[in-house]
């Protein structure tokens, strides 16, 4: 057969025919129907896996027990990995590594693909050598493997090698042209490499592929920023945050942006949106507080200030604010209450005991020589630490 095989492809006209058979609709049909029942025998060993034995493990051996003595026996490598996988699911880690680990031995393919996902799987927990080592065998087994080499890219990007993750990423491109993982990557090295054009570049042709991706277009805002076009971030961000509303990230983002070109309406209501969805950002909450303050409505300023005293409670600042926002709008004896609190609690602090003394002094308290005093002696250790 193989010297009658030689001898057709000699032939001109019988090397048609042969190419002609190979692709002939009944040799599509074949290999459609063989690409559908591999489809059916995985899903069908997925569903009653968990349901068959004692144990999910136990189902799964069987089913592959079952394909090794059947026509699909090449199947069997597949099924196994994807007990790995189910395992990576159901977060048993150790299980995972132990399965996948039986692979090393086996044919290139099934032993990349083994090794890939045992080095996804060291680099999650931040074991980045065996992360590096089991991406070398992966490559080694199959240099033409993209997650091979994406995995190679991320733990030397882990090491701030940019240069040489960059060219792990443009060598799983230049093998799989559709691999958005090594294309996202790519970009976010450039942007580490301070190279933002090309970082750009690689984003705008993830975009074209992941149109409606919000951590592509989330990029993209970011990059136009540091380039010089404000406008273009906005516009960006508010792609964005048509894909997912309630992402107060975005929407603060968003705040800072209008407010640094000065539209401080739009920087409100963007701050505003994005402390009603996570009321927890330090950042917001200052600048919602420091508007209420600048728009001379104090009152409203405080409830922020506040917020702010109990997600750092250790930072006196915001607690002087609060006293500060009581003061401005005359309610003195709010004010007094609150600089005496933190005078309790931070009893060194010069700017409390200063105003614990205007204040005393403003509305005829006897205490006022009792703060004075230890404000004096605050003051003398003050000036003696820092001599």
């Amino acid at each position: 057969m193989m010297l009658c095989f030689e001898l057709f492809q000699d032939d001109p006209s019988s090397n048609m025919v042969i190419e002609a058979i190979k692709n002939d609709k009944l040799h599509q049909m074949e290999r459609n129907l063989k690409v559908l029942a591999e489809k059916y025998i995985m899903t069908a060993a997925k569903l009653i896996a968990p349901a068959i034995e004692t144990s999910f493990a136990s189902g799964f051996d069987w089913c592959v027990d079952m394909v090794k003595s059947s026509q699909y026996v090449e199947l069997a490598n597949d099924l196994e990995i994807n007990k790995a996988i189910t395992y990576l699911r159901q977060k048993d880690f150790k299980q995972a590594v132990e399965t996948l680990k039986t692979f090393e031995k086996k044919d290139s393919r099934v032993k990349s693909a083994a090794a890939t996902n045992l080095s996804f799987l060291y680099f999650l927990e931040k074991d980045y050598d065996q992360a590096d080592r089991y991406a070398d065998l992966a490559m080694n087994a199959d240099r033409y493997n993209p997650a091979a080499l994406i995995n190679k890219g991320n733990t030397v990007f882990v090491k701030k090698d940019y240069e040489k993750a960059a060219e792990f990423y443009k060598e799983a491109l230049r093998n799989d042209s559709s691999c958005t993982e090594a294309l996202y990557n790519l970009g976010l090295t450039y942007k580490r490499l301070n190279r933002l054009e090309e970082a750009l570049d690689c984003f705008l042709k993830l975009h074209a592929i992941l149109r409606n991706s919000a951590q592509v277009m989330y990029q993209l805002a970011y990059l136009y920023e540091p380039l010089g076009d404000p406008q273009q971030a906005i516009e960006w961000l508010m792609q964005v945050i048509s894909v997912t509303p309630t992402d107060p990230h975005v929407l603060a983002k968003l705040g800072k942006l209008h407010d640094d070109e000065g539209d401080k309406s739009q920087a409100f209501q963007y701050y505003s949106e994005s402390f009603r969805y996570f009321p927890s950002n330090i950042d917001v909450i200052e600048w919602l507080g420091a508007y209420y303050i600048e728009t001379q409505f104090c009152e409203k300023a405080i409830q922020y200030f506040e917020r702010a005293t109990l997600i750092q409670p250790t930072q006196v600042k915001w607690q002087l604010i609060v006293a500060s926002c009581y003061r401005r709008s005359g309610n003195y004896q709010k004010a007094l209450e609150t600089y005496k609190e933190i005078h309790r609690r931070f009893p060194e602090n010069v700017e409390c005991l200063r105003f614990l003394v205007r204040l005393s002094t403003d509305m005829g308290l006897k205490e006022v020589q009792e703060y004075a005093t230890k404000l004096k002696k605050v003051e003398k250790m003050k000036e003696i630490r820092e001599q």
